[in-house]
């Protein structure tokens, strides 16, 4: 009777997962509950809800408030300062956490109350200091999103979870960007905040389902357990001077210097050859990877831990590479839609990798988390410094010149994968 109370199931791993308890797996570490999993992954689902809430559609409903253009970049740059700066702070804050839980469920509902703001009171002040509260919030998310995993599965399950993680992101991503886009259309752009303040609701059910007791502490923060912990130092300067991490934010600061640029150049290239479905062809453009990363992830996860890291860093690259060398060539506005097939691959990559990477590095050490907020503070420098000159070559010598530079930026990422990125794959 006690047994057929108590279903279990191996997966792919060998570990086992149940329903009503936390057995033991082989290496004595406890497996977490399919409670604890599916509530992670609608947890993932529906916070990818409520972010998207804070897309394009701020600069669509400010303007539709009257706001100047001036007014609106002035917003969004504070709040993509906040968020660059926030990055180690917020990792550290993770790291210092004594629940992940609480630090995200408070996070959550700061940026629940900061979308309701938008909608009550679109004044200058007030969204200023919402934008403001919100990218706060954010930097905290995406390292207790990662700690909370790494806690739930371990060092050597991680990858496929991480996988599963960007999967649902995905999925969240696309189904948020229709229902908000219809509540727009339908209703009216301040609807979307509405939208995003009732989505932090079900975001707060499901991390409510993630067990406190099945979220190893010592493994958020990427500590050893006391028995294992006979190699590593703790010191954060020790963290700081590893070559593997130096290496890979360097590739990961390349990564977006490369990438960042290229979806606005190209939105700006096909509207010039087809204004009229413009609208049409670029949100094709913007759903194609989102689809591509919820196909691949899982399996992104699973083949870094048999292929190792670097294989898939040298692919993402050389999808990136491509990328941009096709929007360099083609010039027929629809099949830069399957172009983008390109960018799914890249993201479906360090979707899974970036994480993955920095819990390689930086476990044994107490600071995986901070870590991650390294790597997070290069990917704000990248993306911010593509975006201007990306568009100042475009001015100076055209579109052509521009995908090409930014091609090559990826190639340069690519050799420093080949080159100097050591494997960090864990066997044991």
């Amino acid at each position: 009777m006690l047994l057929s109370r108590k279903l279990t199931h191996a997966d792919r791993s060998g570990r086992v997962e149940q329903d009503n308890v936390v057995a033991p797996s082989a290496a004595g570490i406890p497996a977490p509950s399919r409670q604890s999993l599916r509530g992670l992954d609608w947890f993932i689902f529906f916070l990818a809800d409520v972010q998207t809430g804070f897309g394009p559609f701020i600069a669509v409903y400010l303007t539709t408030q009257k706001w100047t253009q001036v007014e609106i970049g002035l917003v969004l740059s504070i709040g993509g300062v906040v968020a660059l700066i926030g990055q180690m702070p917020g990792g550290a804050i993770i790291d210092a956490a004594k629940s992940e839980r609480l630090v995200a469920a408070l996070a959550i509902a700061t940026i629940g109350t900061c979308a309701l703001a938008y909608a009550a009171m679109p004044i200058f002040p007030v969204v200023v200091t919402a934008a403001t509260l919100h990218a706060m919030a954010s930097c905290v998310l995406g390292p207790a999103i990662a700690a909370i995993s790494l806690g739930l599965v371990g060092p050597i399950a991680i990858g496929e979870r991480l996988g599963r993680n960007a999967r649902f992101a995905s999925l969240g991503n696309g189904v948020a960007a229709a229902v908000m886009g219809t509540a727009g259309y339908l209703l009216s752009s301040r609807s979307v905040f509405l939208v995003t303040f009732l989505l932090a609701i079900p975001t707060l059910i499901a991390l409510s389902r993630i067990r406190e007791n099945e979220i190893d502490i010592r493994r958020c923060h990427g500590e050893m357990p006391p028995e294992a912990a006979d190699r590593g130092d703790t010191n954060i300067w020790h963290l700081i001077r590893q070559r593997p991490l130096i290496v890979f934010a360097l590739s990961v600061l390349l990564l977006h210097l490369g990438n960042a640029a290229m979806m606005p150049l190209m939105a700006s290239a096909v509207t010039a050859r087809s204004s009229q479905w413009a609208t049409v062809l670029v949100a094709f453009c913007i759903v194609v990877p989102q689809a591509i990363v919820a196909l691949l992830s899982p399996t992104v996860g699973r083949k870094a831990q048999l292929w190792g890291r670097r294989p898939l860093l040298l692919i993402g690259f050389g999808a990136l590479a491509i990328r941009g060398l096709l929007f360099a060539t083609v010039r027929d506005p629809y099949l830069l839609v399957l172009v983008q097939v390109f960018d799914g691959i890249t993201a479906a990559v360090f979707a899974v990798m970036v994480p993955l990477i920095v819990a390689d590095v930086a476990f044994g050490t107490g600071h995986f988390n901070l870590a991650q907020g390294i790597v997070g503070t290069a990917t704000g420098i990248g993306a911010s410094l593509s975006t201007v000159l990306g568009g100042y070559v475009s001015d100076k010598f055209g579109n052509a010149t521009a995908f090409v530079g930014l091609s090559g930026v990826a190639a340069a990422g690519l050799l420093l994968i080949f080159f100097v990125m050591p494997e960090t794959r864990r066997t044991v």
